[in-house]
């Protein structure tokens, strides 16, 4: 397990899919009566995940994780191929329409908030980043005079820039000056060194002291990274916002579900209905496919679902 640890942030894998991985492969171990996973191959892999899919019942995107997770035990660390397993159960993929609020419920909902997670939401709901997307922004990445955000490191390693709306400029301008606050009291207590990504802490041996590089809502405390076991500040948990939401939906009187990535589809829906074009959607809301974004228009009834009932003629 040190091994996969090690090879996975050597990879410059992410914290979050460091435990999801980890996790996996010792599922894995003990559901093969703790052998060792060298001594084992594709058919034992074939039989874990259907197992999944049978008797867990797991959703698709769970298995495909597991599935990653063995993929990169086997190849990076243990340097073995698997054979293709055309035998898997696979889980279902389900067909399903975002979750969408209308106008009126974003505003309500946004209205039982306040404080820093009325700007996280009011940020999703804006711009159509991710939660961590968000979570993780850099304060030079914000641009107050072109109104704009940019997002580093998205999904799929990409970058891309968003629209900043207005009305978050002041709120935001507020949010940053009380992280520089912050970050100047680290400083005088020996702290105020932030992660940096990649090569970046031993090619700019200075820079996660410096104030650009520091997250826009940093953590009320610091915290050991667990990577290195450094202290410092890390960026707010993406916990916080949630319960907000749950809270606030309830507040509002909204029945649907209601997450961060909500927000995004809202975000999403209601620009399209603006009648923007669906390539620039597409740019900020930084997907590879087209494909992608034009689930929205399904949401809107656009197409051959738009068609009105014999019934109402």
């Amino acid at each position: 397990m040190d091994e996969v640890r090690a090879r996975l942030r050597l990879k410059h894998y992410s914290v979050r899919t460091e435990r999801a991985y980890l996790g996996w492969i010792r599922r894995f171990i003990l559901a093969t009566g703790k052998r060792h996973p060298r001594t084992l191959g594709g058919e034992e892999v074939e039989a874990f995940l259907s197992t999944l899919a049978v008797q867990g019942q797991v959703a698709a995107s769970t298995q495909n994780q597991a599935l990653s997770a063995l993929l990169f035990l086997y190849k990076e660390v243990l340097g073995i191929n698997l054979p293709w397993m055309e035998g898997v159960v696979r889980a279902k993929r389900p067909q399903r329409v975002p979750t969408v609020l209308s106008r009126d419920e974003a505003q309500r909902l946004l209205a039982q908030l306040d404080g820093r997670a009325w700007l996280l939401a009011s940020l999703l709901y804006g711009t159509g980043m991710r939660l961590m997307e968000c979570l993780r922004l850099r304060v030079k990445d914000i641009d107050f005079a072109r109104n704009e955000v940019t997002v580093r490191n998205g999904k799929g390693g990409k970058d891309r820039r968003t629209v900043l709306p207005r009305s978050l400029a002041e709120p935001l301008k507020r949010e940053v000056e009380r992280a520089r606050l912050l970050h100047q009291e680290d400083l005088l207590l020996g702290y105020g060194s932030v992660w940096l990504p990649f090569a970046l802490a031993r090619k700019y041996p200075n820079a996660a002291r410096e104030w650009g590089w520091q997250y826009a809502f940093p953590a009320a405390q610091r915290s050991f990274d667990p990577r290195d076991g450094s202290e410092r500040r890390h960026h707010v948990d993406d916990a916080v916002l949630s319960r907000a939401l749950k809270r606030a939906r309830l507040c509002a009187g909204i029945e649907k579900p209601v997450s961060a990535h909500t927000l995004r589809h809202s975000f999403a829906t209601h620009m399209i209905e603006a009648g923007y074009d669906i390539r620039t959607v597409q740019e900020l809301l930084g997907h590879k496919d087209v494909a992608t974004t034009q689930i929205y228009t399904h949401v809107l009834n656009r197409g051959a679902g738009g068609v009105v009932s014999p019934l109402d003629r």
